[in-house]
């Protein structure tokens, strides 16, 4: 059939999971009789950027006799199907044409033929690796397409769940105006995620100016507790450096608070046919979210759970605050505060303050209340800025006065 007013050479039909290409021995001949088919691919109509680079690979190719290998090129083509230009993402790879068996030819001195090139379509990996990069650093979203796994369906798994939350950032953003608050978070978030992925964390999505995460998703590691740990120490040591440069531009410092928590939660495409959203749900993610508002009450910018703290494998600076019954919950949990972020300058004689405070903690637990404050005031001799100290002294005194009879050292939550 004739070409007509097209102007790209063959059409893709579909042969059942097979896209062919059909090309017409009459148009190739066309082409390579004005050369247009060797020079920059104008019959499949590659954009002009990547032009020259291809003609490159197939003069190499003339050249040496060896095949060569372009990733992700973009070709326009024409879906005889739907009678619209296409743009297929795609590998191309050019062979050399060589005649091996020349007995009887007459030009057997010349034994190159020409080159073939082969396309393999990947534009459904290539929008599959997209979406995942939305969620994970690419290099595992590249890992994940190569093994065939398939995240987006319900997946029930255990992870331990990041959450982290500016704090008092209505305040700070009602000055900005909305341009102002939008390049603020945009810049926020950047260095945020980035901490995320380096430890090969999973970012799930921004809720306002809170990040929700994930570790142990889509790819399990034998240290995601740690990850999600040493993920939550840098961002808030990188917000400290930020501030710095806030600072000296004359900008506000901003804080923040991040909880941590490893359970068993269920992943995947969430929502309606309209719109879907890759998210977690179960009480574990509930629970890192709890953990993370705590923070608040405890003076605190990194709080974990017991769960999370049991399965560490790395030494930390760490101290055990408190047995709480979260809201809608009956069971104690164990809730840590990670410190490693601190040095000698915003937390002076950090392990000193840790160690009065273990010991108070154990009096506070078996109620002696008054032996409790005197630890506790200790913690205040080594850091009169220790502020959890204050509270625990604020909380004795509160219970020396109510006298419980039913004491067992777990506090109970009233708020989310």
């Amino acid at each position: 059939s004739e070409r007509g007013e097209r102007d790209l050479l063959g059409s893709i039909k579909q042969y059942k999971n097979i896209k062919i290409l059909y090309l017409h021995a009459r148009e190739i001949i066309e082409r390579l009789g004005d050369n247009s088919l060797d020079v920059g691919f104008s019959g499949f109509d590659l954009y002009k950027e990547s032009e020259i680079n291809n003609q490159k690979k197939i003069n190499v190719v003339k050249k040496s006799h060896e095949p060569e290998l372009i990733m992700d090129c973009e070709i326009e083509v024409f879906n005889s199907e739907n009678g619209k230009k296409e743009l297929v993402s795609a590998n191309l790879t050019i062979l050399p044409l060589i005649n091996e068996e020349n007995e009887g030819r007459t030009d057997s001195q010349n034994q190159f033929l020409g080159t073939l090139l082969m396309f393999e379509d990947i534009s459904s990996e290539k929008r599959m690796k997209s979406t995942m990069s939305r969620y994970m650093d690419p290099g595992i979203a590249n890992q994940l397409l190569e093994e065939g796994a398939d995240i987006m369906g319900g997946l029930d798994t255990t992870a331990t769940l990041l959450f982290s939350d500016l704090r008092s950032f209505t305040n700070i953003t009602e000055s900005l105006g909305a341009q102002g608050t939008v390049k603020l978070l945009n810049e926020y978030f950047e260095i945020m995620v980035e901490c995320i992925t380096e430890q090969g964390g999973m970012l799930d999505k921004f809720i306002g100016d809170a990040i929700m995460a994930a570790f142990g998703l889509p790819i399990k590691h034998e240290d995601d507790e740690d990850r999600g740990v040493k993920a939550g120490i840098n961002m808030i040591k990188r917000l400290w450096e930020w501030n710095d440069i806030r600072n000296k531009e004359g900008k506000p410092p901003l804080d923040m608070g991040l909880g941590l928590n490893t359970d068993k939660i269920v992943a995947g495409n969430i929502g309606s046919q309209k719109r879907m959203d890759y998210t977690m749900i179960g009480d574990g993610v509930n629970l890192a979210a709890r953990l993370e508002s705590a923070c608040k009450q405890y003076s605190a910018r990194i709080l974990i759970s017991d769960y999370t703290f049991k399965k560490l494998k790395g030494t930390y600076r760490i101290r055990y605050i408190d047995d709480v019954v979260v809201k809608g919950k009956n069971e104690p949990i164990g809730v840590h505060e990670v410190l490693d972020y601190h040095n000698d300058k915003t937390f002076p004689n950090l392990m000193d303050v840790v160690n009065h405070f273990n010991e108070g903690r154990k009096h506070y637990k078996s109620g002696s209340f008054e032996q409790a404050i005197s630890s506790f005031k200790e913690c205040l001799k080594s850091n009169s800025q220790d502020n959890l100290s204050k509270t625990y002294i604020e909380r004795c005194n509160l219970l020396l006065e109510e006298k419980p009879t039913d004491w067992n050292g777990v506090w109970v939550m009233k708020s989310k």
